[in-house]
């Protein structure tokens, strides 16, 4: 393992910590070293149950660095909307039960590593937003698909097309999230939840698991390669460098919508 994601084994409990300061942005190298840690963890039979949060107070995740994607480069889109599908998707399709401890702002892409997970159980002072749209991009991590089997469409639009951020107890009214709890308790909750997984038979887990999520990985096998390839597509567009460059400048960004 990197230092920027810690594993550490608790029992039948595997516990990752996303650590890169400070705002625990994702990197192509955390990308696939996630997905391999979970396709290692998938053969440990030793571990029902996966729990991921962020290190620190302030953030769970921010999501992509924003200056990957400043110049516009077309293959780097590509790449690393390919590095971020495979790796939410390896999570998605853990043996076991994941469960997100969401102990700060969780924002794009960290809010879509979240959404990837079977349950998620946020701080009260958390909040969570996909604002891609803001910056010229789109979620491209299975965002615009996941929200869907949480939340209403109504909701998903408000959350994707107006880049609305909620607080962590409307994002427990809009079943986002699954609990609410105080600040610094995210961590604890979800690895309670992760110890009554362990006292079930792992074996009917995932065969249950697989029953429950059947329908959702028939639609995401047509619906997340059009999530990515649209994401590459914005990078054809002017809005998409001025949004990401504005982020980044602190100011503004003019649409030209072209």
């Amino acid at each position: 393992m990197s230092d920027k994601i810690l594993l550490e084994k608790r029992g039948h409990v595997a516990l990752l910590t996303m650590n890169n300061p400070p705002a625990n942005t994702w990197t192509e190298a955390s990308l696939k070293e996630l997905k391999s840690t979970v396709a290692d963890l998938n053969e440990d039979r030793d571990v029902y149950a996966l729990v991921i949060t962020g290190q620190g107070e302030k953030f769970f995740s921010a999501g992509a660095d924003l200056n990957l994607f400043a110049d516009g480069d077309f293959g780097v889109a590509r790449n690393m909307s390919r590095y971020f599908g495979e790796a939410f998707e390896a999570l998605s399709q853990f043996r076991g039960v994941s469960i997100a401890a969401i102990n700060g702002f969780a924002m794009g892409g960290g809010l879509e590593v979240a959404l990837a997970c079977d349950l998620r159980v946020a701080e009260e002072q958390a909040q969570m937003a996909l604002p891609e749209a803001k910056v010229g991009l789109l979620p491209c991590a299975g965002g615009t698909q996941n929200l869907l089997n949480l939340t209403s469409m109504a909701w998903a639009k408000r959350l994707i097309l107006c880049g609305e951020r909620v607080k962590a107890d409307k994002a427990l009214e809009i079943g986002l999230v699954e609990e609410v709890v105080p600040q610094g308790g995210a961590l604890d909750r979800a690895l309670a939840l992760a110890a009554q997984v362990a006292e079930q038979s792992p074996s009917s887990v995932a065969a249950c698991k697989t029953l429950i999520q059947l329908n959702h990985q028939r639609n995401n096998a047509q619906t997340l390669p059009a999530e990515r390839e649209l994401f590459v597509d914005l990078f054809h567009t002017e809005d998409q460098k001025e949004g990401v460059n504005a982020f980044l400048e602190k100011r503004k960004p003019e649409w030209k919508n072209r």
